[in-house]
């Protein structure tokens, strides 16, 4: 039977959604054939689709026909259950339940939002499905303006309303938690007094982040046209600013994130919102809802449509200001599963504030031995966020790079130093609508520690013919710098190369961090992310044609890396021949490497299967390895592929990513002293986020050693 789990808020605008996506990335961690299903959505008008079906299945990628996602809406099962006709609603539930659960491992289940008239009527109706389906029931409480007593007491009675249903609880998310209950560090005691349950409680606080809408959800909400400024749509809207006064006293109330609420006949308020966007003497406004249907003077359209990149949008609707007003009061922010900010934010936020260990124990009750994609993100992400790391960036003005520390920045996943002029990649990043506000900014020409690391680098390389003026040039690039920074222990690992080639990223790496102590090559390995599987292929990136005991050395020290990313390491070394079946220089090459890697492993006191030579097919398909190796520990079993050279290794990995549809996360450099990793030039901002979270777990790995 799969396991399950509901999750259920007690009122509306409890940020459910949020939970949700955290809950399923914990759930996804564990397992890999999970359904979502929604037993009640709201009403919603023909050919519109649920809101957060669409998040998780879209976000998740989950292969569920959406028909298959739910059963009733709101209305439809109010109508059944007042008409005396409650079984045929629970009966059309668990049979829709029961098709999910023949197909899949684990069912999360999500209540209804509670938009209706009746909570009560809401809370009872989820509280009997979560027991008609044998669901351990996830509650999300509301802190949202309510005193530390009435979240006690409401989530007190909420409690014993679900258990009075036969409902078992399986933990209590106090979700949006306002300061005054934070402050009160007894508050959390008082409540488990109160209800005296053995349910874990994770408190959340407020984020405005996810609770504010942006200037999209505005848009939709109002069925606003937007007359400039796409690109900044994802603007997050803090506070509503309706301007009906002169310009010098209407700018002493703009606040960061104001919408700007204004008849299209105030153009001077207009302007004054635009200019004050590109102003650093003023706080960065939102957007501008222009109202009352009236449209903007032809004068100022020219004005504004030959203005560079309009810094703001700009929306136009027919309704008066007050009905506006009135209207954008009722919004709340939503999570669209374009929005990766806001999503990111939500992850990072829930991963913070809840123990995710505790919670994994008590709603997984087994594992799969497959292993997916996103399951071993998860993992990574886990990993790097348990104990954070301190990260340089040295290509600080690229897009790539700045989008990329946002989303690690939101997701908690490492602290963040970017390297260039301050005054620069601040500004681009406000243009690229990016907080990147707690990562750290450094020029390296004009840092304190230029003087001190260019003695540094004279020191170490002075007996290479280095003069002083060398030193300098070295310490002025971003790469030299960020890699002394390393060095010296002000960073715990450099990630650089999307804008530079390899050599030029990890040339300084050779010159100053050096190899660890027994190891005599620097090499790389690709994680390879199959849609079952994650192996580990290396050499594909640094080492072109290495010698047999070079080829031993990038076995033991994949297997390594691999092992620090819990990979169980079997290693395969390859070549074109399996066993005693074929011969020649390349394969004698690995057949000497095979047994200088054993001798190294014993005088190591490693314990892990390795074996070879071994062609890919017998190696990887245990179909063809019981023909060509049946007694063997690695073949049909490898997850550690290591290739004789450096042609046959980049070509398999560019091949088995394009053809598997595989994610390669990449390349992860091993056998320094300290962690410096390489970027691929037409890296994405998700292979910036994942190179990061890899260089960050070996950081935390070196420090132990």
């Amino acid at each position: 039977m799969a396991n399950n789990l509901y999750v259920t808020a007690a009122e509306e605008r409890s940020g459910k959604s949020a939970i949700i996506l955290g809950v399923m990335q914990v759930i996804m961690k564990e397992l890999s054939r999970i359904a979502f299903f929604r037993p009640i959505i709201n009403d919603h008008v023909f050919g519109r689709v649920d809101h957060d079906l669409n998040l998780v299945l879209k976000y998740f990628k989950l292969d569920i026909e959406y028909a298959d996602t739910h059963a009733y809406t709101l209305s439809q099962a109010r109508q059944l259950i007042t008409s005396g006709r409650e079984e045929i609603l629970y009966e059309n539930i668990l049979k829709k339940y029961k098709q999910l659960e023949a197909k899949y491992d684990f069912i999360l289940c999500e209540g209804t939002d509670f938009q209706g008239k009746d909570p009560g009527f809401e809370l009872d109706l989820n509280a009997n499905i979560a027991a008609n389906l044998g669901a351990p029931v996830l509650l999300i409480a509301s802190g949202r303006d309510k005193s530390s007593e009435e979240i006690c007491t409401h989530m007190a009675i909420t409690i014993d309303t679900l258990e009075e249903k036969g409902v078992e609880i399986a933990a209590i998310i106090l979700n949006r938690a306002p300061e005054t209950f934070l402050r009160d560090t007894a508050s959390s005691d008082k409540c488990r007094e109160q209800f005296d349950r053995p349910s874990p409680l994770y408190v959340i606080p407020e984020n405005r982040a996810l609770g504010n809408p942006t200037i999209d959800d505005v848009k939709r909400w109002l069925g606003a046209e937007v007359l400039y400024g796409k690109p900044s749509m994802l603007n997050l809207v803090s506070n509503y600013l309706v301007a009906a006064m002169q310009i010098s006293n209407f700018l002493e109330y703009l606040k960061e994130g104001s919408l700007i609420i204004t008849p299209g006949d105030r153009s001077d308020i207009i302007i004054a919102s635009l200019a004050s966007r590109i102003s650093s003497a003023y706080p960065n406004i939102a957007g501008i809802l222009i109202t009352g249907g009236i449209e903007l003077s032809p004068s100022v359209q020219r004005l504004i449509q030959g203005w560079t990149g309009i810094p703001v949008p700009v929306l136009f609707v027919e309704s008066h200001t007050y009905d506006t007003v009135q209207s954008v009061n009722e919004l709340y922010g939503r999570i669209e599963h374009t929005d990766t900010k806001r999503i990111a934010t939500a992850l990072g936020w829930f991963a913070k504030y809840v123990n995710v260990p505790e919670l994994t124990k008590r709603v997984v009750a087994q594992r799969s031995a497959r292993i997916t994609p996103r399951m071993f993100e998860y993992s990574l992400m886990e990993k790097a966020s348990r104990s954070k790391q301190h990260i340089v960036l040295p290509e600080g003005m690229g897009e790539r790079i700045l989008n990329a520390t946002d989303i690690i920045l939101r997701r908690g996943i490492a602290d963040i130093t970017l390297l260039g002029r301050e005054d620069d990649i601040r500004t681009k990043a406000a243009k690229l609508n990016l907080n990147i506000d707690s990562a750290a900014i450094i020029n390296p020409t004009a840092s304190e520690y230029y003087d001190d690391f260019v003695q540094a680098y004279f020191d170490i390389r002075k007996h290479r013919g280095i003069v002083m003026d060398v030193a300098r040039d070295r310490m002025s690039d971003p790469t030299y710098f960020s890699t002394m920074m390393v060095h010296k222990g002000l960073a715990d690992g450099m990630v650089s190369g999307s804008i530079t080639t390899t050599a030029q990223t990890i040339r300084p790496a050779f010159e100053f961090i050096k190899t660890r102590p027994g190891v005599s090559v620097v090499s790389s390995i690709f994680i390879m992310c199959l849609q079952s599987k994650i192996l580990a292929f290396g050499d594909c990136a640094v080492v072109p044609n290495p010698d047999a005991r070079q080829l031993a050395e990038i076995a033991l020290s994949s297997a390594e890396t691999a092992r620090i990313y819990g990979i169980e390491p079997r290693v395969a070394l390859l070549s074109y021949s399996t066993g005693a079946s074929g011969s020649g220089e390349s394969v004698d090459k690995v057949v000497q490497a095979t047994a200088i890697a054993q001798q190294l492993m014993a005088e190591r006191g490693l314990d892990y299967p390795l074996e070879g030579p071994l062609q890919y097919d017998a190696a990887f398909d245990s179909e063809v390895a019981a023909l060509k190796w049946p007694d063997s520990q690695v073949a049909g079993r490898a997850t550690v592929f290591i290739f004789p050279d450096l042609n046959t290794g980049n070509n398999t990995y560019k091949a088995v990513q394009r053809a598997a549809n595989a994610v390669a996360m990449g390349p992860v450099l091993q056998g320094l002293n300290k962690p410096v990793n390489d970027l691929s030039r037409g890296c994405t901002v998700q292979d910036i986020v994942y190179t990061v979270a890899l260089t960050a777990i070996q950081a935390q790995v070196a420090k132990h050693h």
